[in-house]
């Protein structure tokens, strides 16, 4: 067993996005342009909202990646131009991958934006090789109390499976190439040595608390990310003198090495394909939402 070392922490901005809602946001930035295969992290709040304040996303296009949406609290409605439609709630997710191109909206549910409320979550970009950015869309969505948990021996930590596994325990989602996504939570004095695939490059965000990560126990703060070097295990732990658990995502994937063209909501290998996912998206060609 190898521990990965830390190689790189970095500290989330905080910025607008969408119709007008604050994210944080680690990357991109001038930093850092992208974490192959990931092009992007996003925190949506946590934003408490009064009546009539809440604000999303709406129509948009998407071309040559995958967005996915983790709900921690409040809700989402979501539409798009081949014909989908739904809500997502407090620990859902949503995995829709854009292949060749939708016009997509996702907006705070009309309860929300009506009565006000709490919205949390996170929106990451995955991409796509070159094999599949022109494939069919499609969207893989799943309800809270199907995305398996797993545990420590111990119990101080435990992991929600959004993608790849842990302990026994496999998610449900299907991915395009091998992905790691967990949400992981560790009480005071609690540790997690988890078995990643050498071909795996991962990285853990933590979004609550503080944590201890790597080989040497770097200390890591809310809102900062630590990307791992080479190893085949990765260590999360919270100090036992912590005064509340930490949260953190864990992700990581098998890097494309491929060439990145991107243009807002389009990612593609090259600026001919960008010019071209411009052309048809100003012609209509991702089609539009149908709406009563």
């Amino acid at each position: 067993m190898t521990i990965r070392n830390v190689d790189r922490i970095l500290r989330s901005l905080r910025q607008k996005e969408g119709g007008g809602f604050i994210v944080r946001r680690p990357f991109p930035t001038a930093e850092i342009s992208y974490v192959d295969p990931f092009l992007l992290l996003d925190e949506m709040g946590p934003a408490d909202y009064g009546p009539g304040e809440a604000v999303g996303a709406p129509d948009h296009p998407h071309r040559g990646f995958e967005t996915v949406t983790y709900m921690l609290d409040g809700e989402f409605e979501h539409e798009d131009s081949a014909g989908h439609k739904g809500k997502l709630s407090a620990g859902d997710v949503q995995w829709m991958t854009a292949g060749h191109g939708v016009i997509h909206s996702e907006v705070p549910s009309a309860r929300i934006v009506k009565e006000g409320g709490r919205v949390h979550g996170f929106q990451i970009w995955v991409n796509l090789p070159k094999r599949d950015k022109l494939m069919a869309p499609r969207y893989q969505e799943i309800a809270a109390a199907k995305i398996p948990v797993a545990a420590s021996p111990d119990g101080k930590a435990r992991g929600k499976i959004i993608a790849g596994s842990a302990f026994g325990r496999s998610a449900v989602i299907e991915t395009r190439i091998p992905i790691v996504y967990q949400d992981w939570t560790i009480e005071p004095g609690g540790e997690v040595s988890l078995a990643l695939d050498r071909e795996i490059h991962p990285f853990v965000y933590v979004f609550e608390g503080e944590a201890e990560v790597g080989a040497e126990l770097r200390q890591l703060a809310e809102g900062e990310v630590a990307i791992f070097g080479e190893g085949d295990t990765v260590k999360l732990s919270v100090s036992k003198d912590a005064k509340k658990a930490a949260r953190m995502l864990l992700l990581g994937g098998k890097p494309l090495n491929e060439p990145v063209a991107r243009y807002g909501p389009f990612v593609m290998n090259d600026d001919l394909e960008i010019r071209q996912a411009m052309l048809d998206y100003q012609f209509g060609k991702l089609g539009k939402i149908a709406r009563a």
